[in-house]
């Protein structure tokens, strides 16, 4: 039995070396088809981009869309990769010959004859930024303590969103932006600056399906921002450290894009690749760090959630402010995300700020303040609930609010009611470019039949001014405006500032005073683990500072 079991030893191991094999080979196998299944489906689906076309008009040329020779694609970080990049077609509109699909191929999803296919949505690619592509749309000029943009054409790209689905393009824009006529989308039709699925759009009665991806060419104005430079407090390694002016947003949001600490930062300093640390709203000051890397960027963010940062704020408040310490721990609650504006409730989340005067002029204080909790607003929605709304703030201390502006939590109206006041007023000065409100949180009081209903109410503010300022072109305008898709690009080239179906292009501005570009209060210190940084202390905040 012994010398049995010797000769079987070498059988037995033969057979569970073959077992691996086969286990291992099962599993690989198992892996990489699916893989390769995948890279099918999106070879298939790029191979098959001129189907929409059928469907659409005959676009010819370039299955990618590209945008006319001398002007550089704009598309932003995080935006979506122009669909069609991984094939092209000659000039003919005959396709490229692509490799013969393997065993393991999927078959390609074709619809029913005659049905519009859309191919599948790209993936985003996370972590994207600006490059020189991006600054090099338009250039900066300065007029009047002013920085201004000069206006350049913008791709505005997105994908259809659920309540689209089933409904015409038609019925999209004349429902959902209505800060143009039809006569202009038609007109953007006949210029071929409507892209459906990277293909000129031929007819604004197409229904639209879901993955479809839509691409607007409009010619792009920016409101102005103060000439204040943005100066570099600190940079090393790791991080940079600016002074950010009041009025200049951090990042791209709403109807700024060049205008923003961002691009500025690009385009001047030549720094790229930012990931900002924290956010200062539009028209706070001061202070401002930015992330060299992910890495860093993600270290810092980890010391927020611990709590291991002290920030630091001074502004200048209505009134004689206590001389004795205040901490207010009046909850905060968001009335709406979107809109951005706040007010204390007990429903609200904790927040705790620590107020400390530092000077009274007679009319109004200065105030040092320490947020030991991050919420939206937090220094601006504490002080106006102790009654010393900051001086110059134009949401809370609003005469929206109320006769007594709020203080104590007293508000005598809705949150629709306060929505639509505060863009009255805004309306009224001409100013909602001072709001960081958008309209898809408003209630529907708040727009009628004549007034537009896009994205941002910044664009609300456009729309009454050219009433007011301006005498606006007629629909039948519009309808006589005729561009061949091939003229654009010459008109383009020729000149970016104008563009004969930009109604911004129409009309005169009265533009703001730098002085009520500023907003008092300011970013004064930022400290963590082993860093600390000052920015100095503004004008309005010295104590023989006198009100105009």
């Amino acid at each position: 039995m012994w010398l049995g079991g010797r000769l079987w030893l070498p059988v037995l191991g033969q057979v569970c070396s073959n077992l691996r094999r086969l286990t291992f080979a099962r599993t690989f196998g198992g892996r990489r088809g699916p893989m390769e299944g995948t890279l099918s489906t999106e070879a298939e689906a790029a191979s098959g981009l001129r189907a929409p076309a059928q469907q659409n008009g005959d676009a010819g040329g370039d299955a990618r869309g590209e945008l006319p020779t001398g002007r550089p694609e704009p598309a932003g970080p995080g935006g979506q990769p122009a669909l069609g990049d991984a094939k092209q077609t000659s000039g003919s509109g005959e396709q490229a010959p692509t490799a013969a699909p393997g065993p393991s191929k999927r078959k390609k999803r074709r619809g029913t004859p005659g049905e519009r296919v859309v191919p599948p949505p790209k993936k985003r690619r996370a972590g994207v930024s600006f490059g020189d592509e991006h600054f090099a749309e338009t250039s900066y000029y300065f007029e009047g303590g002013l920085r201004k943009v000069r206006p350049y054409y913008f791709d505005f790209q997105t994908y259809c969103k659920g309540r689209w689905v089933g409904h015409s393009l038609l019925h999209v824009f004349s429902t959902e932006f209505r800060a143009q006529p039809l006569a202009y989308y038609e007109a953007a039709v006949r210029a071929g600056r409507l892209h459906l699925n990277e293909e000129p759009v031929q007819d604004l009665s197409i229904v639209l399906k879901d993955n479809d991806f839509l691409r607007n060419t409009v010619h792009r104005h920016e409101p102005p921002v103060t000439a204040e430079p943005v100066r570099l407090l600190a940079e090393n390694e790791d991080v940079v450290v600016v002074d950010k002016p009041s009025s200049i947003p951090v990042h791209p949001c709403g109807r700024f894009r060049h205008n923003t600490v961002i691009f500025i930062l690009g385009k001047e300093h030549q720094l790229k690749e930012l990931h900002p640390l924290h956010r200062l709203d539009r028209l706070t000051s001061g202070v401002l760090m930015f992330a060299k890397t992910a890495a860093v960027s993600e270290r810092i963010h980890e010391q927020v959630r611990d709590r291991q940062l002290e920030k630091e704020y001074v502004c200048r408040v209505e009134g004689e402010f206590p001389a004795e310490e205040v901490t207010c721990k009046e909850p905060i609650l968001v009335v709406s995300y979107k809109v951005g504006v706040c007010r204390v409730d007990s429903q609200g989340k904790p927040c705790e700020t620590v107020f400390q005067r530092l000077s009274y002029n007679g009319h109004s204080s200065v105030v040092r303040c320490r947020p030991l909790t991050g919420r939206t607003h937090q220094i601006r929605v504490h002080l106006q609930f102790l009654g010393h709304p900051i001086l110059n703030d134009p949401i809370y201390n609003s005469v929206a609010w109320g006769p007594s502006r709020g203080r104590g939590g007293h508000i005598p109206k809705t949150d629709e009611e306060l929505l639509r006041d505060l863009v009255a007023e805004h309306q009224a000065k001409q100013s909602l470019d001072v709001l960081d409100l958008c309209e898809d949180d408003l209630p529907t009081a708040l727009t009628n039949s004549t007034a537009p209903s896009k994205d941002c109410l910044e664009e609300l503010a456009a729309s009454a001014q050219k009433m007011d300022a301006a005498v606006e072109a007629s629909p039948q305008d519009l309808d006589t405006v005729s561009l061949a898709p091939g003229k654009v690009a010459e008109t383009n080239i020729a000149n970016q500032e104008t563009d004969p179906l930009c109604a911004e292009c129409r009309l005169v501005r009265q533009d703001p005073l730098p002085q009520d570009l500023v907003m008092f209060l300011h970013a004064l210190r930022y400290k963590g683990p082993g860093f600390e940084y000052f920015s100095p202390m503004p004008a309005w905040a010295q104590d023989d500072w006198q009100e105009d």
